[in-house]
Protein backbone atom coordinates (compact mmCIF):
# COMPACT_ATOMS: atom_id res chain seq x y z
CA UNK A 1 0.00 0.00 0.00
CA UNK A 2 1.51 3.41 -1.08
CA UNK A 3 1.76 6.08 1.72
CA UNK A 4 2.76 9.95 2.11
CA UNK A 5 6.60 9.88 3.09
CA UNK A 6 7.28 6.20 2.80
CA UNK A 7 10.07 5.14 0.44
CA UNK A 8 8.41 3.96 -2.56
CA UNK A 9 11.18 3.81 -5.69
CA UNK A 10 14.69 3.99 -5.89
CA UNK A 11 16.41 5.91 -8.80
CA UNK A 12 19.53 4.73 -10.58
CA UNK A 13 21.99 6.81 -12.93
CA UNK A 14 22.86 4.82 -16.15
CA UNK A 15 25.30 6.85 -18.04
CA UNK A 16 27.54 7.19 -21.13
CA UNK A 17 25.56 4.44 -22.89
CA UNK A 18 25.29 1.88 -20.09
CA UNK A 19 22.18 1.04 -19.89
CA UNK A 20 22.43 -2.15 -21.26
CA UNK A 21 25.15 -3.19 -19.35
CA UNK A 22 23.84 -2.26 -15.91
CA UNK A 23 20.55 -4.64 -17.13
CA UNK A 24 22.77 -6.81 -17.98
CA UNK A 25 24.41 -6.96 -15.02
CA UNK A 26 21.57 -7.24 -12.69
CA UNK A 27 19.66 -10.03 -14.47
CA UNK A 28 23.05 -12.27 -14.59
CA UNK A 29 24.38 -11.35 -10.92
CA UNK A 30 20.88 -11.46 -9.28
CA UNK A 31 18.10 -12.63 -11.64
CA UNK A 32 16.45 -9.38 -12.34
CA UNK A 33 14.05 -8.45 -15.08
CA UNK A 34 13.16 -4.94 -16.67
CA UNK A 35 10.71 -3.23 -18.64
CA UNK A 36 11.90 -0.47 -20.85
CA UNK A 37 9.86 2.69 -21.03
CA UNK A 38 11.51 4.36 -24.31
CA UNK A 39 15.35 3.73 -25.36
CA UNK A 40 16.53 5.39 -22.29
CA UNK A 41 14.24 4.26 -19.14
CA UNK A 42 14.20 0.49 -17.94
CA UNK A 43 12.30 -0.04 -14.47
CA UNK A 44 12.91 -2.88 -11.90
CA UNK A 45 10.69 -4.38 -9.58
CA UNK A 46 12.46 -6.65 -7.08
CA UNK A 47 11.13 -5.99 -3.30
CA UNK A 48 11.31 -2.51 -3.35
CA UNK A 49 10.77 -0.81 -7.40
CA UNK A 50 13.17 1.08 -8.95
CA UNK A 51 14.78 1.84 -12.60
CA UNK A 52 17.67 3.02 -14.48
CA UNK A 53 17.74 6.79 -15.90
CA UNK A 54 20.15 6.64 -18.96
CA UNK A 55 18.41 9.90 -21.12
CA UNK A 56 21.69 12.52 -20.99
CA UNK A 57 21.29 15.17 -18.88
CA UNK A 58 18.34 13.79 -16.71
CA UNK A 59 19.97 11.43 -14.62
CA UNK A 60 21.19 12.53 -11.07
CA UNK A 61 24.42 12.55 -9.80
CA UNK A 62 23.81 9.88 -7.37
CA UNK A 63 21.20 7.60 -7.06
CA UNK A 64 17.59 9.21 -6.23
CA UNK A 65 15.39 7.71 -3.28
CA UNK A 66 11.98 8.62 -4.66
CA UNK A 67 8.92 8.89 -1.97
CA UNK A 68 5.42 8.49 -2.78
CA UNK A 69 2.64 11.51 -1.47
CA UNK A 70 -1.35 11.29 -2.48
CA UNK A 71 -1.15 14.98 -2.19
CA UNK A 72 1.86 16.89 -4.14
CA UNK A 73 1.64 20.06 -3.88
CA UNK A 74 0.76 19.84 -0.21
CA UNK A 75 3.40 17.78 0.46
CA UNK A 76 5.62 20.39 -1.85
CA UNK A 77 4.57 23.17 0.65
CA UNK A 78 5.37 20.67 3.77
CA UNK A 79 8.95 20.28 2.06
CA UNK A 80 9.47 23.83 1.77
CA UNK A 81 8.46 24.80 5.14
CA UNK A 82 10.96 22.37 6.38
CA UNK A 83 13.75 23.49 5.09
CA UNK A 84 13.57 21.84 1.69
CA UNK A 85 15.00 23.28 -1.43
CA UNK A 86 12.84 22.69 -4.48
CA UNK A 87 15.76 22.21 -7.33
CA UNK A 88 13.23 20.54 -9.77
CA UNK A 89 9.32 22.28 -9.51
CA UNK A 90 6.65 19.59 -10.15
CA UNK A 91 7.01 18.11 -13.63
CA UNK A 92 5.09 15.44 -15.77
CA UNK A 93 6.51 12.14 -16.79
CA UNK A 94 5.40 8.92 -18.18
CA UNK A 95 3.19 7.69 -15.08
CA UNK A 96 2.18 10.57 -12.85
CA UNK A 97 4.04 14.24 -11.52
CA UNK A 98 6.85 14.54 -8.98
CA UNK A 99 9.36 16.92 -7.51
CA UNK A 100 12.73 17.21 -7.03
CA UNK A 101 14.62 18.22 -3.53
CA UNK A 102 17.41 18.91 -1.47
CA UNK A 103 17.30 18.35 2.76
CA UNK A 104 19.39 20.16 4.94
CA UNK A 105 22.37 17.87 4.25
CA UNK A 106 22.55 18.38 0.28
CA UNK A 107 20.55 14.93 -0.37
CA UNK A 108 18.55 14.93 -3.70
CA UNK A 109 15.50 12.84 -3.17
CA UNK A 110 12.25 13.08 -5.69
CA UNK A 111 8.49 13.15 -4.75
CA UNK A 112 6.24 11.83 -6.86
CA UNK A 113 1.96 11.66 -6.76
CA UNK A 114 -0.37 10.15 -9.78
Amino acid sequence: MRMTGKLDYLELPAAGGTLDKVKNFYSEAFSWSFTDYGPTYSAFDEGLEGGFDAAPGEQAAKPLPVLYSEKLEETLDVVEKAGGKIVRPIFSFPGGRRFHFTDPAGNELAVWGE
